[in-house]
């Protein structure tokens, strides 16, 4: 009964560190505020917050059990690039604020190809993203 009782309590004292530790970073760094900003969304700033807190008890819930979702392939995909956009927009909004790609540039010499640099990164996500749904989801 102790052990399971400390189980517990671990658990519940990792999961509010965790969460407060992402609360704390998109707080912080402005992240879901920029995001609004850079999509032209200003008005739907609590959608997106929502959208957030309910992904992130969706995703600790599925780490939790082992889901099998008996949904066709067509809304799975739908379902995909959503959530590739999402994460796609708000690591933009991530490296903008912390001026990540200006720093970048100068460091691979690449200052006035900006461009270059941007879609390096677009096409090694890409590429990457099908090399692993290709490699590792199929086999």
């Amino acid at each position: 009964m102790i052990k399971i009782i400390a189980i517990l309590f671990l658990g519940l004292a990792s999961g509010l560190a965790v969460g407060s530790g992402f609360v704390a970073f998109l707080t912080v760094l402005g992240i879901i505020p920029r995001l609004t900003q850079l999509s032209k969304t200003m008005k739907m700033i609590q959608h997106y917050e929502w959208a957030v807190v309910l992904g992130a008890l969706t995703g600790v819930g599925a780490s939790l059990r082992d889901p099998v979702l008996h949904i066709p392939s067509f809304p799975l995909i739908i379902l995909g690039m959503t959530g590739g956009i999402f994460y796609g927009m708000l690591a933009a909004a991530l490296t903008e604020v912390l001026n990540v790609l200006p720093i970048l540039a100068k460091r691979v010499r690449l200052d006035g190809e900006i461009v270059i640099l941007i879609m390096a990164i677009v096409l090694g996500k890409i590429f990457g993203s099908i090399f692993q749904w290709v490699y590792f989801v199929h086999h």
